[in-house]
């Protein structure tokens, strides 16, 4: 079983993309509702999140973790991977592997939570990468509550979007890392903004193909489903009108997601 964390709903676009491309492998997802957002804590508290989160996916049956969160992925991944005996996938990598891959100036904006900017994570693997590129980074902290409020078309998120934007398209970046799982709702309103001749990158997409090409290497990680059209499972901290909502938005479907 594929197990999958996040601070909110965001990460269900991690998980939406492992269903698409990886449909015979079953799933279950976490979402902390309750302590969203992450990217406004401490490391010492998003380490501590991290930690439970992923305790609770391997006591379900998770033989493979991803940490569908930038922030934690930034901040908590290290000490995953020495706490606990499975693979841990976290999405950062995947998306600045792509943005190298992409780019045709070396020009790389990155928009992410307080947290994931502040640990300079993008920074530190585009430039390990190619030393010669240049990333320029804006912390978005208002963008994780206004996508977990369902507030996607809102005049209001595209007003901040715009200030947000505004100093990476005045870098003249070609290429966009959507750092946070969040983010994917928020693409075509980012589109607009930011310009069309920007490639946006998006975590969650890049996430799912890694995990697939893992998998392809060495399927002997996790086990498919027993009996096709087995449901995966959804789990959250808190259940709200809004992110049963967002989850059906993203999932183009009624999602069940079971409170705990």
């Amino acid at each position: 079983m594929i197990g999958i964390f996040d601070s909110g709903i965001g990460g269900m676009t991690v998980a939406r993309a492992v269903e698409q491309l990886l449909p015979d492998y079953p799933l279950l997802y976490f979402g902390d509702i309750a302590r969203t957002p992450y990217g406004t804590k401490s490391p010492e508290t998003i380490i501590e999140y991290s930690l439970r989160n992923t305790e609770f996916l391997v006591n379900k049956g998770a033989r493979l973790i991803i940490v569908a969160c930038n922030t934690a992925s930034s901040v908590a991944t290290e000490r995953l991977v020495r706490e606990f005996q499975v693979p841990i996938i976290e999405v950062v990598t995947p998306a600045a592997e792509q943005a190298v891959s992409k780019t045709k100036t070396g020009r790389i904006g990155v928009i992410g939570t307080t947290a994931t900017i502040g640990s300079d994570i993008y920074n530190r693997i585009i430039t390990g990468l190619h030393p010669g590129f240049k990333v320029f980074s804006q912390a978005c902290p208002l963008l994780v509550p206004l996508v977990e409020e369902g507030w996607i078309d809102k005049r209001e998120t595209k007003m901040i979007l715009r200030r947000y934007l505004k100093p990476l398209r005045d870098s003249q970046i070609d290429t966009l890392v959507l750092g946070c799982t969040h983010y994917p709702l928020l693409k075509e309103v980012i589109r607009t903004r930011i310009g069309k001749r920007v490639q946006l990158i998006d975590s969650s997409v890049e996430t799912a193909r890694h995990l697939h090409a893992l998998l392809t290497d060495r399927p002997e990680l996790v086990e498919k489903r027993a009996r096709t059209g087995t449901e995966n499972t959804y789990y959250v901290s808190d259940l709200t009108d809004s992110a049963k909502k967002v989850a059906a938005k993203i999932f183009g479907r009624p999602m069940e997601l079971h409170h705990i």
